[in-house]
């Protein structure tokens, strides 16, 4: 198993670092700032002008787009802003996910930020080529931002069979019926593109019954209900929300790759995501242990700095060692899905989606924890970079769910059936 970067991907490594710290890192604060006061304003859904200056820097620098895959980049990469006319492999990538990750603002700045990376990946390996001009051109060179409908709020959603919107095909149209939430990005104003996951055929195997549909977020009958939060965040300019969908009515060529295959898409979407996400999280964790070394020695109580009292040694160590593992066990999971793609790594997949949002969430708990009160307030990161870490711990899947296809693969080795 080769974990080395490519030497093309070491260059890009160092280069998305620099950028980071002297381009992203010296303004964050003052982002945080200004969309507070948006907020506290009463509009924070506008995005920022900084973003955009960022982006346009990065671009220019041949740092955009840099989670495209090598087997789809070559038509795309010259055009929207990489260099070189080819991608990255998931190992190539891991390490820049895990920089961006250490900042809020970074992968939006580098057009790499979820969901728009996932639907992005979607329309690359299963959209048509009339999707791909209409829908992945733009998203690609961001002028707009898309959003993913599949968690439904009458549902248990952990099991996406469950899932009851209703996506039928009618003569040449798709009818869209039902509701969705904790769809990610539809808050943003540019947000044009929704990929929604609903039932077509309640007939067909339950593998084979939803599709996955376009529907443009300016089609009729679509309605943003609100804007949900997560535990008192509400993650702006893209934020979450519940959306009705009334008789929305898209032309059948908006299905991606043909009715009753949204699980074969999900597979091959959520493989290369969960990296993404792990590998942004041990990022997050990074940069919480490092504020957590900062205070401990900064600051003293009872005569010693606090790194030396109540354990915090053993709970530094601990950190590293855990976020050393992770990092290992993600970086092995993306050279199998580079190996041979979903199907080589189903349980790898499944732990690092289990084993890098509980790290993280101990890891930045324990940042918290050093930091006193001022670890809840807005004064640190702390704060967001734990429910971030919560958060994921259900996203694209809950912990249990995870652990339950690794217990089953596993037990499949010694001859249990399916």
């Amino acid at each position: 198993m080769d974990l080395t970067p490519s030497p093309r991907a070491i260059d890009l490594i160092e280069r998305v670092r620099a950028f980071i710290e002297t381009e992203i890192a010296p303004v964050e604060g003052d982002y945080q700032r200004d969309l507070a006061a948006q907020r506290a304003a009463g509009d924070p859904w506008r995005p920022l002008p900084v973003i955009e200056e960022l982006r346009a820097k990065a671009r220019a620098q041949g740092l955009w787009n840099l989670f495209l895959p090598v087997e789809h980049a070559g038509p795309y990469a010259e055009r929207f802003g990489t260099r070189g006319g080819e991608g990255l492999s998931n190992v190539d990538y891991a390490p820049i996910a895990e920089l961006t990750g250490r900042s809020h603002i970074a992968p939006a700045v580098f057009n790499c930020d979820a969901p728009d990376t996932g639907n992005m990946e979607v329309l690359l390996r299963y959209g048509s080529e009339e999707q791909k001009e209409r829908w992945l051109e733009p998203l690609l060179d961001a002028r707009i931002r898309s959003a993913f409908c599949m968690t439904e709020p009458d549902v248990a959603s952990s099991d996406a069979t469950n899932m009851e919107l209703r996506a039928e095909v009618v003569g040449e149209e798709v009818v869209v019926n039902g509701r969705k939430w904790w769809s990610t990005g539809i808050g943003h104003p540019d947000c044009e593109l929704l990929i929604v996951m609903g039932l077509t055929d309640p007939e067909a195997d339950r593998h084979h019954r939803h599709s996955m549909v376009i529907v443009p977020r300016s089609a009729p009958g679509v309605r943003v209900d609100r804007m949900l939060d997560t535990m008192g965040f509400q993650d702006e300019p893209g934020g979450h929300g519940e959306v009705t969908f009334t008789d929305v009515r898209v032309p059948l060529s908006n299905v991606i790759a043909g009715p009753g295959r949204a699980f074969e898409i999900a597979q091959g979407r959520l493989g290369p995501g969960r990296v993404h996400h792990c590998m942004r999280l041990i990022g997050l964790a990074e940069r919480a242990l490092e504020l957590a070394c900062e205070r401990g020695l900064s600051r003293t109580a009872f005569g010693r700095p606090i790194a030396n009292l109540g354990g915090n040694r053993e709970r530094i160590a601990d950190a590293r060692i855990a976020i050393d593992s992770a990092r290992l066990l993600v970086l092995g999971t993306a050279w199998k899905l580079d190996q041979g793609g979903p199907l080589n790594a189903l349980s790898e997949v499944s732990q690092i989606k289990v084993a890098v949002p509980n790290m993280a969430q101990q890891v930045v708990d324990f940042a918290i924890q050093m930091h006193g009160g001022a670890g809840m307030s807005g004064d640190f990161p702390l704060a967001g970079a734990w429910t971030n870490a919560r958060a994921l711990r259900l996203a694209d899947g809950p912990d249990e769910v995870h652990r339950g296809v690794v217990a089953r693969l596993e037990l499949m080795k010694h001859g249990a059936r399916r």
